[in-house]
Formats: structure tokens, sequence, C-alpha cells
């Protein structure tokens, strides 16, 4: 089956408003902003940067914004934490979840993750849901085991329906920013793996329109050979997103 591409740049921690600005002239310069159906193209800046991000891309609809996570409660006393409705407000159209940066260093559990995909979804928002496993996981044997309890926790009570709109980022933790990276067998396995389980969990008819990306130090010189695999839809790309050329270079190399 035909999947849309997807390749998004997770800014993390970096690019302010003013840098932002000069990084999407840069990018504009790589290529022109016409719409393709052949690719998605997805920029996940800071919350402080996204309004600029906006402001810069203007008419130019073809590259979609996203948040790089969101609260799974609507308002209140939850100081630092932005709702699906202020992100609404910004006119956003992803949210990613569930990162492996979040469950380590912020205590983010598969029930969290759930809670939040559900919130996004209700936002008529699009998750991109992060799962993947650690170098001692793999090493251990417990890949699978990893990701389909991450699959099943991380999507519980949703219907094949709303699975299907989701966009999965499969990303071996121990491949951010690493300069480490599956090979395009490793990855290859990998999802359709996941492919499976959502299979087993949601119907095939479900798994086969479901986006899963690869992320984990995704470069130029990689790209094209990660994105030939058959069940690899795309990119979730870190630190080569960081400069408009080598994203560029990424995108060219995947649409």
């Amino acid at each position: 089956m035909s999947r849309t591409p997807i390749i998004a740049a997770n800014w993390k921690m970096n690019i302010g408003p003013a840098e932002a600005k000069t990084f999407l002239a840069g990018l504009k310069n790589e290529f022109s902003c016409q719409c393709s159906k052949s690719c998605d193209v997805v920029i996940v800046p800071p919350y402080i940067t996204i309004p600029a991000v906006m402001e810069t891309l203007g008419d130019c609809k073809c590259i979609g914004v996203g948040a790089q996570n969101v609260s799974q409660y609507d308002n209140g006393a939850y100081t630092g934490e932005i709702s699906t409705t202020m992100l609404n407000e910004l006119g956003l159209a992803y949210v990613v979840l569930g990162h492996s940066e979040r469950r380590q260093y912020f205590g983010e559990t598969d029930a969290i993750i759930n809670a939040k995909i559900k919130k996004t979804l209700a936002a008529k928002l699009t998750p991109i849901f992060c799962i993947g496993e650690t170098k001692e996981e793999r090493l251990g044997g417990k890949l699978e085991e990893v990701l389909k309890t991450q699959i099943v926790d991380g999507l519980k009570d949703l219907t094949p329906a709303e699975v299907e709109t989701i966009v999965i980022a499969y990303e071996p933790v121990w491949a951010i920013g690493t300069g480490l990276t599956a090979t395009s067998k490793e990855a290859q396995e990998a999802h359709a793996y996941i492919r499976g389980v959502l299979a087993d969990t949601f119907g095939q008819a479900t798994a086969d329109k479901v986006r899963i990306q690869y992320g984990g130090s995704v470069k130029p010189e990689n790209a094209a050979e990660l994105m030939a695999q058959p069940d690899i839809d795309g990119a979730l790309v870190g630190g080569a997103a960081l400069k408009p050329d080598s994203f560029a270079a990424i995108v060219k190399a995947s649409c």
C-alpha cells in the first residue's frame, strides 16, 4: 500500500525565534515551497519559537508545524505545561509524544503518553508517537517485548480509525544523537514488527495505513537507503535538522 512519507525536523531545545527565521529562509532557498503529494514536511520547534516559525512560513502551507509535547490536562495549576487548546490557537498540526528523552528525563510512562495521545486526537491534532528500545534491551533480546508493550499500552482504548491517523516514530534509543544508526535491514525488521503488532491489535487494514518513521542519527548520507525500505515511511530527524541544507537534503532523498 502506498503511504505518503513524512519527514519531521525535531529541533528539541535548539533554535530560538530569530535563528528560526534565518533557518527557514535558508530552507526555502533549498527547495521551493510548492505543495507536493509525494511527501509531508514538518518542523517541530521549541514552544517559544513556534510563533516565529508560523509567521515566517506565512502562506507556505506545504510545511506543517508541530509541538514537541503537550499536557494531558486541559488547563489549571500545571506550571510550565501547554494545552492542546493553546496549540490549536497557534494553528499547529502535529504533536510529538513519547519521545525517549521525555520518557528518560521526565518520567513519562506509557499511561501518561496514552492520555496525551487521546487528548491530542480529541483536539484534531496528529500525534507523532515515539517508541524504541535501549541498547541494553536490544542486546538482551527484549526488542520485540519493549516495542509491543509501548504500542499496546500507548494506544490503549483507541479505535482502529483513530490509530490510522497517528504517525509512529521508531527511534532506537541507542541511535539518538550518538551518530550510530540502525542498518537499513535492522530498521526494516523493527518497522515490519511494529506493523505486525498494529495488525494483530487493530487489524491489517489499519496497520497498512499507519505511517511509521525512523529516527536515530538520520542524515543525508543514509536517508535514501533507509527510506527505500518497504515499511519505513519517513524520518524524525534530530541533529541533521538543525541546518537547513542537511535537512533539505534528507527531504530530497526521501521524497
